[in-house]
């Protein structure tokens, strides 16, 4: 079976990759000229070239050593989005930052989540890969203590509030965090022309999110 491998693709490479968010929207137009559209994707799915960011044979060589240990398109792994990693939309991540759930005196786990938007129709984005150390919770305002009141798995990105600390009912649960894209090779085939890298060629590395 497939595994997801639990390692960040070369951060100098992805710092200078293209892409962003994709949806899929059905439109029929009608007789009449109006049109019906339907979302058929509940949740966006992000697309990445990273050949953008390869500008030296060795960093060539550092993504073609890495692609060969995913096995092409066989195992996922994470992938820093330049534009778009972090809770806050400026500076670091505070605990106020994204509202994840709300207690109800007995649930102790709330997955990860990130608003976007937030007057006509807000979409909350699933957070499964957190990065490690990064998550920091807070109940009503008040910060949680990782380790003593609450932890974060980075693995799948559920914030467990441990024993005897289940938020109260009607509690505010927010949370700021970094967090990665768990995403594979969208190819099992790199195509890698020297001589036309050294004339300043950019090889094409595609890379597709893998949704939770």
């Amino acid at each position: 079976m497939a595994a997801f491998h639990e390692v960040l693709f070369p951060l100098d490479v992805a710092l200078k990759s293209a892409g962003g968010p994709e949806r899929r929207t059905e439109i029929v137009t009608l007789g009449s000229g109006r049109e019906e559209r339907n979302a058929r994707w509940a949740h966006s799915r992000r697309r990445y070239d990273a050949g953008y960011g390869v500008k030296t044979l060795a960093a060539l060589s550092a993504v073609v050593a890495f692609f060969e240990e995913r096995r092409g398109r066989l195992h996922g792994f994470r992938w820093r989005d330049r534009l778009d990693h972090s809770s806050a939309a400026a500076g670091a991540p505070t605990p106020l930052d994204q509202p994840i759930g709300t207690g109800d005196g007995a649930t102790a786990t709330f997955p990860l989540v990130k608003t976007y938007g937030g007057v006509h129709a807000p979409y909350r984005r699933p957070i499964v890969k957190p990065v490690a150390g990064s998550v920091v919770v807070a109940v009503d305002g008040v910060v949680q203590g990782e380790g003593t009141q609450v932890s974060c798995d980075p693995i799948s990105g559920v914030v467990t509030f441990l024993s005897g600390h289940a938020p109260a009912s009607g509690a505010v649960i927010t949370a700021g965090f970094l967090f990665d894209v768990p995403v594979r090779f969208d190819t099992d085939y790199l195509e890698i022309d020297l001589s036309a890298f050294e004339a300043g060629a950019i090889p094409k590395i595609p890379l597709i999110e893998i949704r939770p």
